[in-house]
């Protein structure tokens, strides 16, 4: 069959002339400086965007994460974004070790606006950029790459001469950034040339870093392609040690992460991205996934998510965005399994865990972190459908509402709910499980029904050397009711042989599994048999009873109420 797709019309990006590659061989070992641009890029990318007081409560919510440098907008651009950032400087909410980026087009006007935005404040990168790949040099501004590289440094030079006006102390509070626009698509050769005529302009300095960000503007190669620029880059830039490296990735072919994660082990210092991938078109890059992925590594990313449900609460309520449930880490369906051999995994892990010391290496299946580390909980970790196996409809019963289902039990209970579930052809709520587990094995009152029971401790023991019992009940069996009696070395071994009298089939129990549920005076014993009939079929039964001897008699009426 003939393509109806043109792929002629696409060409791949060339390669990176870069030989001795290091990237592939290192790991990430530390937390790089985070800057998110929620406040710019991604509010940017809304479609309506946030009003000041949204953003000053975004700005507190970043805060407390512990982003150390935000980007906090646009102020030539907008009244709104101005003021803004004179309520974040005139209401002194930007703590001293936090520094605001603005980001402006290298035009005098607009720069001179910016530095009055950014007045008093105690620490501000300055981020000007300009678009620098064929494309844009011939669509955007049709301009030679010399005189694209005129735009850059002329936009530096308005920068230092707006601030000669300012007191030492002042210009000490600025740093340059500088973003070659379009990195991804911009000849690397290029791309070095114009920061590095951007930074002859500036000055190196040791002590105050011109940061070089390096942007997938549009993301449009793997992400080891991105890797060999950022290592290229970083061996040819002049005065390495005066400059940081960052990245600022998008998410245009949906490997933002690992473009970010592999542009890192090539040499970035510095990440900007925004909360859960925020941003133009498919999204910036998202910062929540890439500090995660460090600490399911063992790194401390130094930023706190440890109550990410709140986090991911304010967002959505800032920003009228939602969260995709498969999102990592974050959504809904991140801690879920509906696989029965996944459910049966992640149960057995966690009942091992019990055990151990609480910091004890993770490896609990299926999960790539613990979920309560991130302010998860546990109860929805495991949901119900008809694909369900043995284990799940059990862990809920037991981590919801204290049932420890015996292991031997658990296929029964999986067949009734998934059969529930099929028929109803949805995933079946932890209510509803209980509901059903209740009604099969507890709340089932047929053939057999308890009216009254008694039972007396016989004076002496058997030949046996055990104590005796007697017991005596009014029971019914198919509506007929009918005294009972028999002896036995308990409540439970006298009622069954009580049963042995009535048209109830005859039986043997062959397990018995009992613990208490429940704390202080409601404290109940549950007790689970498996009765194994005449016929050889082997039936589980449920007793629930404040008294432990009744919980057990409960089980076995449980139990033959199978038969049937």
């Amino acid at each position: 069959m003939k393509a109806t797709m043109n792929a002629k019309k696409y060409q791949p990006i060339p390669a990176i002339p870069i030989v001795n590659r290091t990237w592939p061989s290192k790991s990430i070992t530390r937390a790089p400086v985070w800057c998110s641009v929620d406040l710019r890029d991604g509010n940017q990318a809304l479609i309506d965007p946030m009003g000041i007081d949204t953003k000053l409560a975004f700005f507190d919510l970043l805060v407390k994460v512990g982003f150390k440098e935000i980007e906090v907008g646009f102020p030539s651009a907008s009244d709104t974004e101005y003021e803004f950032i004179r309520r974040l400087i005139e209401e002194k909410r930007i703590p001293d070790d936090v520094t605001i980026q603005v980001l402006c087009q290298a035009r005098e006007k607009l720069v001179k606006r910016t530095m009055e935005s950014i007045k008093g404040a105690p620490s501000v990168i300055f981020h000007i950029y300009n678009s620098t790949s064929p494309a844009q040099r011939k669509y955007t501004f049709n301009k030679t790459k010399e005189e694209i590289i005129e735009i850059a440094t002329d936009g530096v030079k308005c920068i230092k001469d707006c601030m000669k006006d300012l007191s030492e102390d002042e210009r000490k509070k600025i740093r340059l950034e500088y973003s070659p626009e379009s990195f991804s698509m911009t000849e690397i050769d290029y791309a070095v040339e114009i920061c590095a005529a951007v930074g002859k302009e500036w000055g190196y300095d040791k002590d105050n870093k011109i940061i070089f960000n390096l942007p997938t503007t549009v993301e449009c190669a793997t992400a080891n392609v991105y890797a060999d620029q950022i290592e290229y880059f970083a061996q040819n830039i002049p005065c390495r040690e005066g400059v940081i490296i960052s990245t600022h990735c998008h998410n245009d072919r949906g490997s933002g992460v690992a473009s970010c994660e592999l542009g890192l082990l090539a040499g970035a210092d510095r990440v900007e991205g925004c909360l859960f991938g925020n941003g133009e078109r498919t999204g910036n890059l998202d910062i929540v996934t890439v500090a995660l992925n460090m600490f399911s590594q063992g790194v401390d990313p130094e930023l706190d998510f440890h109550n990410l449900p709140d986090i991911a609460d304010s967002y959505m309520e800032y920003t009228k965005m939602d969260i995709p449930p498969r999102t990592p880490y974050a959504g809904g369906l991140a801690y879920t399994a509906l696989s029965g051999g996944h459910q049966d995994a992640i149960a057995k892990g966690f009942a091992a865990r019990v055990k151990m010391d609480k910091d004890a290496i993770w490896d609990v299946p299926y999960l790539l972190i613990d979920p309560h580390d991130i302010g998860r909980q546990y109860e929805g970790i495991i949901r119900i459908n008809s694909q369900s196996g043995k284990g799940g409809a059990s862990f809920i019963l037991e981590h919801n509402y204290g049932y420890a289902i015996p292991k031997a039990m658990q296929p029964a209970i999986g067949d009734l709910i998934k059969a529930a579930s099929d028929k109803a052809q949805r995933e079946l709520q932890p209510e509803e499980i209980l509901d059903l587990f209740q009604k099969q094995w507890i709340g089932k009152k047929t053939p057999l029904a308890i009216l009254d029971l008694a039972q007396t401790h016989i004076e002496g023991k058997s030949q046996t050397g055990e104590e005796r019992v007697a017991v005596r009940a009014m029971v019914t069996w198919n509506g007929e009711q009918m005294s009972i009696g028999g002896k036995g070395n308990g409540p439970l071994d006298g009622f069954v042989s009580a049963l042995a009298t009535t048209p109830a089939p005859k039986f043997n129990i062959t397990a018995f599994h009992e613990h208490s549920v429940g704390q202080g005076s409601n404290t109940s014993a549950v007790a689970y048999v498996q009765v194994t009939v005449e016929d050889g079929r082997q039936l589980w039964g449920v007793g629930v009873s404040s008294n432990v001897g009744r919980a057990g008699i409960e089980a076995v009426v449980s139990a033959v109420n199978q038969t049937m």
